[in-house]
């Protein structure tokens, strides 16, 4: 029995309706910026795993790496013991990350790092003695599906079934460039009606809107205004971190830093799964005490895993070099040029871009998970491309090691589409 079949008898698929969406395409290897399913045919990966493997799969400088300390060093408790790779990480974090960060704490994945965001952001106010419950997010924003992750969420097709048992968030529009004012009006009289703790948002990119973008000037005065008020600033990096937005950091672009950092996905290139939490030294004095209970009471199991730690180290002096930083301005221009060609087509609403991020937003309306972004799908992998629409949202995200020859393959299967997508559209019932 062929692998996609034995997956059916027991296993439940993330963002699946598994009544409407049955088959799941067994993928036996990866290599490069290839996937290659059981019956051996490839699929370029051009959205690198949801993020991941930015320096292409199975990476040997990553996983020789790995497969080294694995002979010597497993799983250590990172309660009461420390150990070289997450020392070592934690050095080469901080002097990546923005000046303002100093301390760091490690978890497993994108979700528990906001949720650790989260959870110090209001224990800050608590340790201080001026309790705060209210946090502040963008419309449209997600970060996460654990609960408090997925409190400061706002995407309805996730936090339907949990509406009403999640924690206190206000939401306000991304700034456009053109919305400065009246964003600042509607701070002012939050801030001076409510207990604000924490203002949590994705710099520069909104990844699961549908890679919607907003202005760095426009953001950078809100933030300003709300650290003037006390406000704890959390920048969800989680996607947009190590080099996604032709920075390491979104935050490098932006003045105001953020008083807390969250980042996974890249972090390990792929290889491992792993997140981290990082905060300014103010953040992390709130909670240095004589004190055991204002001490951070949170932990997993698999924190500062050396397998992962050392994975992360080796991504990061990857991200360094002048290699992928050329391929990084490569795939940006790349992605520009395309830019300029594909979005004076009659099937296209527009077209933007940060980095190596890049997305088209197609000129018809349709839902975000029905039959025509299904179809679509399809249409990407028959080809060998393997893209996740958005709604009518098409979005890349390919490894920094792709090549020209591959790039252009994505680019054509897109423009193919673009040219079959009137009668796609004409034949389906959403």
């Amino acid at each position: 029995m062929k692998l996609s079949e034995r997956d059916k008898k027991h296993i439940w698929h993330p963002l699946t309706q598994h009544k409407t969406y049955p088959e799941n395409l067994a993928i036996a290897r990866a290599k490069g910026v290839y996937l290659y399913d059981e019956s051996g045919k490839s699929y370029i990966d051009g959205i690198s795993s949801w993020y991941t493997c930015m320096y292409g799969h199975c990476n040997p400088e990553i996983t020789d790496r790995v497969a080294h300390i694995m002979q010597n060093l497993d799983q250590v408790v990172f309660s009461g013991f420390t150990h070289e790779p997450a020392v070592e990480l934690s050095e080469k974090l901080i002097a990546l990350l923005p000046d303002n960060q100093e301390k760091l704490f490690y978890s497993d994945n994108g979700s528990t790092s906001v949720e650790v965001g989260v959870k110090i952001s209001l224990q800050y106010h608590f340790n201080k003695g001026d309790r705060k419950q209210v946090i502040i997010a963008f419309e449209e924003g997600f970060h996460g599906d654990t609960f408090g992750a997925m409190s400061v969420s706002n995407l309805s097709v996730y936090n339907g079934p949990f509406e009403g048992m999640l924690l206190e968030v206000i939401r306000i529009p991304v700034p456009n460039g053109n919305n400065t004012e009246e964003l600042l009006s509607v701070l002012r009289e939050i801030c001076e009606t409510k207990k604000v703790a924490s203002f949590i948002y994705e710099p520069l990119v909104q990844g699961a809107a549908a890679m919607k973008m907003h202005d760095a000037e426009s953001l950078n005065v809100i933030l300003e205004y709300l650290h003037k008020q006390g406000v704890l600033l959390i920048a969800d990096e989680v996607m947009t971190g190590f080099g996604k937005t032709g920075t390491a950091f979104a935050s490098d672009q932006i003045s105001q830093k953020p008083d807390i950092i969250c980042m996974s996905k890249a972090l390990t290139g792929g290889l491992l799964p792993m997140a981290a939490t990082s905060c300014t030294q103010e953040v992390f004095d709130a909670f240095y005490s004589d004190d055991i209970a204002k001490g951070f009471f949170h932990g997993h199991t698999y924190t500062a895993n050396p397998l992962s730690c050392t994975a992360a180290l080796a991504a990061i002096e990857l991200l360094q070099t002048e290699a992928i930083q050329s391929q990084i301005r490569q795939v940006i221009r790349y992605h520009e040029i395309f830019g300029e060609q594909v979005k004076r087509h009659p099937m296209v609403r527009g077209v933007r871009q940060c980095g190596v991020i890049f997305a088209l937003d197609l000129d018809l309306d349709m839902s975000r998970y029905g039959g025509l972004r299904n179809k679509m799908f399809s249409y990407f992998m028959e080809r060998g491309v393997y893209l996740r629409p958005l709604g009518n949202t098409i979005y890349i995200q390919a490894p920094y090691v792709i090549g020209q020859e591959e790039m252009n393959t994505i680019y054509e299967v897109i423009l193919s589409l673009l040219e079959e997508l009137p009668a796609m559209k004409m034949n389906q019932v959403e």
